[in-house]
């Protein structure tokens, strides 16, 4: 999206602890420990300052954020961790595997196909891996290895206020065509993985699953009854089922297609 801040949604808590702070393009999810504030995803530089405007429309200080985990290394997601970083003094968390897309080794962020330069590289301060448990105040965030849509892309799981919370990495079919793969000379392994990614965490409990982008999980239609009175809107633990089927139909309508034009 060429004109990211052009997506600005109001910020509301899903439940309990959980806020959604922006944006329609790319989201960011606050969490409330009680000792500091996570953000998960850092969405774009562009629109940074709607993420920071959401967070103290709630209530909260950005100087607060204690910690940045990151989905996965493409721009929508990261390219303001730098920013917070600088601003807050959060420590950033990221897969392994897209340590050099964060610190600008590769040009793998798709900063260049959303129209942009990836000039804001920085150094994760911690590599997760597979099982990994981020810990602060009374949050516990477990990482599972969902690789695919980017080697390092990250699943998170925890709990809070009653509730399993559950997100995926990212799902997005862009980064596994065809096209994009022999482009840049990658895998095409890169799809099996995905697709055993989406197997392993399927077994995993989510009550609320929290999307990455709003289309993953209806955000903008479940916020609607949020706002209408609907206290348990976001609250459906079939949706991560659903989600994963999805998602693994979307690549491998994808590869289907690749195959006929072939």
């Amino acid at each position: 999206m060429s004109r990211p801040w052009e997506g600005a949604m109001p910020p509301f808590r899903i439940w309990g602890p959980v806020c959604f702070v922006g944006t329609v393009p790319a989201s960011s999810h606050l969490i409330d420990t009680g000792d500091g504030l996570i953000l998960l995803d850092a969405g774009y530089p562009q629109s940074l300052y709607l993420v920071f405007e959401g967070i103290r429309t709630l209530g909260y200080d950005p100087h607060d954020i204690k910690i940045v985990l990151l989905t996965h290394g493409h721009y929508d997601h990261l390219g303001a961790a730098r920013a917070i970083v600088e601003y807050t003094g959060a420590k950033t968390y990221l897969g392994a595997a897209d340590r050099d897309y964060a610190n600008g080794t590769v040009d793998l962020t798709w900063a260049r196909e959303l129209g942009y330069v990836y000039d804001e590289a920085f150094e994760p301060d911690v590599l997760l891996a597979d099982g990994d448990v981020i810990t602060l105040g009374g949050i516990s965030i477990r990482a599972r290895s969902t690789p695919g849509h980017t080697p390092g892309t990250m699943s998170f799981f925890f709990e809070a206020a009653g509730m399993r919370f559950g997100m995926h990495g990212g799902v997005g079919v862009n980064s596994m065509q065809r096209d994009f793969l022999e482009r840049y000379g990658l895998s095409f392994h890169c799809r099996d993985e995905f697709l055993e990614g989406l197997e392993r965490v399927r077994s995993e409990p989510v009550d609320i699953f929290l999307g990455n982008h709003v289309g993953n999980n209806d955000e903008q239609a479940r916020f609607a009854r949020l706002a209408a009175g609907d206290a348990r809107a976001f609250v459906d633990p079939d949706a991560w089922g659903r989600f994963l089927d999805r998602s693994r139909a979307n690549l491998l309508d994808v590869i289907a297609q690749e195959t006929r034009q072939s």
